[in-house]
């Protein structure tokens, strides 16, 4: 039945996203009106307000099992650009004993082991499969029940969260005491017009969003931090790769360097975290840069990016919000805690964030600490949400599965260790003279790095 499906729908409270989730509600239950059945359950995770922590899902299983334990067969999780086939949904999750402990996804593993997930399961990583959240996944309401009962007598710890599917995966699992992802091949992240989509549940719609035309080259101001050691190998690769795709870029450094050029903001370079140097440039972007463009990008001197990508990302965002965007990472969050956009991939604010974030009391604890989490800190007390794109990687292409990869038109990787970066940007972030004429995803020659 139906109304034994509860829908959760990984949603996030900008506008943008907001509405996105909304529609594939009112899909999800124009479906079950047409299938004569009585509607399901459809909740938005950014709804579920009690835990500043929701989007990592743990913490929601204890409602989950309270509001939904007795009367419930299923919770399936999506994301807001999954489309489900209901009637097909139905028909595969059937094929499954409900009063058994299920854990079914679309699965996903690492091919070498990998920073993003501590190096687990280092001397074979392909044996441990977790899912694909685009295709969405499903637990059954006795396992739901049984993750519940071990967070009321073990809470979660305070630990980052770095990448939510692998570490679900885990904390499920639970050293092998518990189920293991179990593959479905309706769970899929084909495109919805592809021919291989007709067996498939759910599809993914892969594109990377455009909502008008792209953002003007002269509203986007990329600001580069680097410091003098990295002046001659890491800014050549910026000037082979990216820099031309950006019409306002400044290099900021511990060390005025004319040939780059590189602005000295007078903060000594540290070895740990940023957070001066980064509360120097915003302070700079709101208050000395001109033309005042609506949109500042902070990138690290190793961070491989798309400009000419991320200006049709930025079409979808309302500058005039207090807009934070990048990759999502948590600390602390079973525990109170907060999110932030890790510094890697990129940050890109609005300025009206980063006026509120002046405004505000709220600073750098030492010159040498981490300014994605300050900033994280800061805008979770200012109540500005983190806005998440998974186009943006704090890692490598080869430390992501490459069916992760596949449905993506990534914007941002990060770090040149033991890669080639100039050939990594050519390879995975160019534009090309298709993409840039309709903005459709084109087929790169996309061998192993």
């Amino acid at each position: 039945e139906l109304k034994g499906i509860v829908f959760v729908i990984q949603s996030q409270s900008n506008s943008f996203h907001s509405k996105r989730a909304e529609d594939l509600k009112g899909d999800i239950l124009k479906q079950a009106i047409d299938l004569g059945q009585e509607l399901p359950t459809v909740l938005l995770v950014h709804q579920i307000d009690r835990h500043e922590g929701a989007w990592t899902i743990l913490p929601l299983m204890r409602d989950f099992s309270v509001t939904y334990g007795r009367n419930a067969s299923w919770i399936f999780f999506c994301e807001e650009d999954t489309r489900i086939q209901v009637i097909k949904l139905l028909e595969t999750l059937r094929r499954f004993d409900k009063s058994k402990e299920w854990f079914l996804g679309k699965a996903l593993y690492d091919e070498e082991s990998t920073i993003i997930h501590h190096y687990a399961f280092a001397e074979n990583p392909t044996v441990f499969k977790f899912p694909d959240f685009a295709a969405g996944w499903a637990l059954s309401i006795p396992l739901v029940n049984k993750l519940a009962k071990k967070l009321k007598s073990e809470p979660l710890k305070s630990d980052f969260t770095i990448d939510l599917k692998h570490e679900i995966a885990l904390y499920i699992w639970q050293k092998g005491e518990g189920p293991h992802l179990t593959p479905v091949p309706e769970f899929c992240t084909d495109d919805v017009n592809s021919y291989k989509a007709d067996h498939c549940a759910t599809t993914f719609s892969n594109f990377l969003p455009l909502c008008g035309e792209p953002v003007d080259k002269e509203d986007v101001f990329v600001a580069v931090k680097t410091c003098r050691k990295f002046h001659g190998d890491r800014i050549p690769v910026v000037k082979q790769t990216w820099e031309r795709e950006a019409a306002l870029i400044e290099y900021y450094s511990d060390y005025a360097d004319i040939s780059i050029p590189t602005i000295n903001l007078g903060i000594p370079n540290t070895d740990r975290g940023h957070c001066g140097k980064t509360f120097a440039i915003l302070e700079r972007f709101l208050n000395h840069t001109s033309p005042r463009a609506p949109w500042l990008v902070v990138v690290d001197d190793d961070t491989l990016i798309s400009i000419f990508r991320l200006r049709k990302l930025l079409s979808c965002y309302d500058p005039n919000e207090p807009v934070f965007l990048g990759e999502r990472y948590g600390y602390g969050l079973g525990t109170g805690g907060y999110s932030y956009i890790t510094g890697g991939g990129g940050m890109v604010f609005s300025r009206t964030a980063v006026q509120k974030l002046l405004s505000s009391k709220c600073r750098c604890y030492s010159m040498d600490a981490p300014d994605d989490m300050v900033l994280g800190m800061c805008f979770s007390g200012l109540g500005i949400p983190i806005t998440h794109s998974p186009l943006f990687h704090q890692a490598r292409p080869m430390d992501y599965p490459k069916d992760y990869l596949s449905h993506q038109i990534p914007v941002s990787f990060h770090k040149h260790w033991n890669i080639d970066p100039v050939k990594v940007y050519f390879t995975w972030l160019a534009p090309n003279t298709e993409e840039s004429h309709n903005g459709k995803k084109v087929g790169y020659n996309r061998e192993d790095l």
